[in-house]
């Protein structure tokens, strides 16, 4: 097992473990944490099916008491809707504030519970036991919290920093392999802008963790939560350097805004092609070397991902439909674009203000209707 501390000025440190059996032994590690033994566990449904039973039980044989809400799986629950019916089951509860949240489920469950915890009487603890691979490498990590609404994704929420991140790795043996793979995509992400070795490691080792072998798996999911780490105790906030982390990002949210946040397009699957796109538009900008970017095109490519726009569901897509969604997203300045670019592989840049009529040009090029 890894211990990843998370440690910044302006919020209470806490604990990344990564490892095997967590869930089953999460009682005796939450406990000491409670002001009292009273818990929500708050579970997506799916996965309240498939590991619920275990973190119930664990709970109770430490003594505390646990009352399971379950979150319709979906991206559609990550709404003022899903947030209005988890606030008010929790306040059925009569949950008060020196109870906890505890979150089991992937990055909706966690992103909507999260945001729940920052609200619910002005601010409750809450855990994270992510269960997708996108959630234990990115989302449950950092305290971003948001739901989502029709201008765009994760627009409406606020920063709340779990007490604790328990990643159990047995866990992603019940993932679809598709989901799987959009959390790959988030790995990839931390190599592509931080760690040209790490991304190198992942050229070679990729299929493996791919494959769930218990030793890859836990170094990918370490070394991404490390670079996290790093990055959320230096810019909690995303004042700065913490905008990094976003690669991808904006070509991604908008597409996932033009398809409805529904399945059709996976938020990992998203980041992916959205990464794609942010080296191939580095280029065109004379910010990275073609072969930079073709070289993380095959990366991405060969973990099953899509590319290309035409890969992507919701294609043919509208250039100025994708703008239009660019132009909400949360980095945007004064309805200047801002996005995060490439200089290579291992090296990011944010870039502001980049040209509309440029990005049109680029977006056609690309395969999206002008």
């Amino acid at each position: 097992m890894r211990t990843i501390p998370i440690q910044g000025a302006g919020f209470k440190p806490y604990d990344v473990e990564i490892g095997s059996g967590l869930i089953a032994g999460a009682g005796a590690r939450l406990k000491p944490l409670l002001s009292r033994p009273r818990v929500a566990v708050a579970a997506d449904a799916t996965v309240a099916d498939l590991h619920g039973p275990a973190l119930m039980r664990s709970l109770a044989e430490a003594g505390v008491e646990a009352h399971e809400i379950r979150i319709p799986s979906g991206e559609a629950s990550k709404s003022f809707a899903g947030l209005e019916r988890l606030c008010d089951q929790l306040l059925a509860l009569d949950l008060d504030r020196k109870d906890m949240i505890v979150v089991l489920g992937g990055g909706v469950a966690g992103d909507l519970a999260g945001f729940a915890a920052a609200i619910y009487k002005r601010g409750v603890d809450f855990v994270q036991i992510p269960t997708t691979l996108l959630a234990q490498v990115d989302s449950s990590v950092g305290g971003k919290t948001a739901i989502d609404t029709p201008r765009g994704k994760n627009l409406i929420g606020a920063f709340w920093q779990p007490r604790l991140v328990l990643c159990d790795l047995d866990a992603l043996s019940t993932l679809p392999d598709r989901q799987m793979r959009a959390g790959y995509a988030e790995v990839l992400k931390y190599g592509l802008l931080g760690d040209r070795g790490f991304f190198e490691q992942l050229e070679r080792e990729g299929g493996r963790v791919l494959a769930r072998e218990p030793q890859a798996l836990l170094a990918a999911v370490s070394r991404s939560v490390e670079m996290k780490a790093e990055i959320v105790g230096e810019d909690e906030r995303e004042a700065g350097r913490r905008a990094l982390l976003n690669l991808g990002h904006t070509f991604g949210h908008a597409l996932e805004a033009e398809t409805g946040f529904g399945e059709g397009l996976l938020h990992g699957e998203a980041v992916g092609l959205g990464c794609a796109m942010a080296f191939r538009f580095s280029v065109e900008l004379g910010l990275c070397a073609p072969a930079e970017a073709e070289r993380a095109e095959q990366a991405i490519a060969g973990a099953g991902l899509p590319v290309r726009l035409c890969e992507a569901a919701g294609h043919p897509f509208r250039a100025d439909r994708l703008i239009a969604h660019m132009a909400q997203d949360k980095k945007a300045e004064g309805g200047a674009l801002v996005f995060v670019l490439a200089r290579a592989i291992g090296t990011a840049m944010v870039v502001r203000d980049v040209d509309r009529e440029r990005l049109r040009a680029f977006l056609v090029r690309e395969g999206a209707e002008a």
